[in-house]
């Protein structure tokens, strides 16, 4: 079967107390700043599964239950972002918090080259609900297909549909409802063990022979009934990071895989189940080259890097449900179709120029060289994965945003070009002159419908 070629995840650096939830609850909840959506946290996934990857993917998969848009392809969006080829199969998946890990087990039966299966979600509940409090926002990104040095192959899946009346949302509804936990119970449970047996027996083992085993899923009941039924050890339970990220969606059990990943040796063989809607089960075995295969950060790393105690004040008006007065000053205006195409590589992807007559860098792209004149003689240099460092900033107490005060910095790249722009993740009381920053897919506002996506700064992370 496919392997896993390269992965990266991708958790938000916002935290929510579940003590100040309305529902309460133990340890915290990851939550997306306000100008971040599914699109963004997939597309930092996505970074960090292709970064050092010579593999170009040539399908595209990107399942979420909570896409931007809800007609028109996001996957696009990401494909722009991370500067994949125009001929790529780009796919969105949704409707299901099982479309995650589904979407691995379809790139995995693809024909051709690489896969590359991003999942993220957003997760808002209803307030003083369990999605509100058990909810996280997360992303991951599995870059999928036919190599022998694969960092972990899938030795084994298998999928099981129910037509379930367990989490839904209409078209017409801002919030998801779930029936109670006691009758979901009786039929996701047995089709978990079904698709885990069968996952099992595609890759020709007992599941003894599993070191760890995540379960994914929106009723912490199931994973312990799930577990006595097949037989499984407490000791062979992996984390389902609940208490440190919440359950996001799509994206949970592709950030448990790789939370396996991390810290898997060679030979180690592991497996994740999903229910929703059915089940979904796949088994891998860690290869030699995963230790050469893993992102610069890990999950546990993101799960470290965090700011605790965002207020739940706040947490509403991100999302849209606290209505609070708005800015006096006209809305932006919508952007254009025929300038986002013709500055998209610089737009989404965040590529400038280098002339090749000078070296000058150019920021924005330009056609003649800033420095020497030179008429189109220029070669693409690519900034998304750049280290920078605030040359100067202001803090900005009166420009309207809604996370105050805004941060706007100048900042200086490590290979050579300047850029304005805003710094995001940032406590103003710690910036600082000469400080190291990387740079992060954020959208800046939305008018009329339309997401306008750019870069931001943050500090290292």
């Amino acid at each position: 079967m496919a392997g896993i070629l390269r992965y990266g995840t991708y958790v938000p650096y916002c935290r929510l107390l579940r003590s100040d939830l309305p529902g309460r609850g133990r340890g915290e909840r990851s939550v997306a700043s306000f100008d971040e959506d599914a699109v963004s946290l997939a597309v930092e996934a996505g970074r960090e599964a292709l970064r050092d990857s010579d593999a170009a993917p040539e399908n595209l998969l990107l399942a979420s239950t909570s896409h931007p848009y809800a007609e028109k392809l996001n996957a696009a969006a990401v494909q722009a972002a991370l500067d994949l080829p125009a001929d790529v199969l780009a796919v969105d998946v949704s409707s299901s918090t099982r479309a995650g890990l589904a979407a691995i087990g379809l790139a995995s039966r693809m024909a051709g080259g690489p896969s590359l299966v991003c999942a993220a979600d957003v997760v808002v509940g209803a307030p003083g609900g369990s999605r509100e409090s058990m909810g996280g926002d997360a992303a991951c990104a599995f870059l999928i297909g036919n190599d022998p040095g694969a960092a972990a192959e899938i030795v084994g899946a298998a999928s099981r549909t129910e037509e379930l009346l367990d989490v839904w949302r209409g078209p017409e509804q801002s919030f998801a409802r779930q029936w109670e936990e006691r009758f979901v119970q009786q039929r996701l449970v047995p089709a978990l063990v079904r698709a885990f047996d069968r996952s099992l027996r595609d890759a020709g083992m007992p599941a003894g022979r599993l070191s760890r085993v995540a379960i994914d899923t929106a009723h912490p009941k199931i994973a312990a009934s799930f577990a006595a039924k097949t037989g499984l050890k407490p000791g062979q339970i992996a984390d389902n990071l609940l208490e440190s990220v919440g359950r996001p969606g799509a994206a949970g059990a592709g950030l448990l895989l790789a939370s396996l990943l991390d810290s898997a040796g060679p030979g180690e063989v592991m497996a994740v189940v999903s229910a929703a809607d059915g089940a979904e089960s796949v088994v891998v075995k860690a290869a030699p080259a995963l230790e050469d295969s893993r992102p610069a950060h890990s999950v546990s790393s993101w799960i470290r890097s965090r700011r605790s105690g965002l207020a739940y004040h706040t947490y509403l008006k991100w999302r849209g449900i606290l209505p609070f007065e708005p800015p006096r000053r006209p809305d932006p205006p919508r952007p254009a179709a025929p300038p986002m195409q013709r500055a998209e590589r610089w737009k989404y992807a965040f590529i400038g120029s280098r002339c090749t007559t000078c070296g000058a860098t150019n920021l924005p792209p330009q056609r003649v060289c800033v420095a020497c004149g030179a008429v189109d003689a220029m070669a693409p240099a690519p900034y998304a994965d750049a280290t920078a460092r605030v040359a100067t900033y202001t803090v900005d107490h009166l420009a309207y945003s809604l996370q105050q005060p805004v941060v706007a910095a100048v900042v200086d790249f490590d290979q050579g070009g300047r850029f304005a722009c805003e710094l995001a993740d940032v406590d103003p009381a710690t910036v600082e002159i000469g400080q190291e920053l990387e740079m992060t897919f954020r959208r800046l506002y939305t008018s009329d419908g339309v997401r306008n996506y750019f870069w931001k700064a943050r500090p290292r992370r």
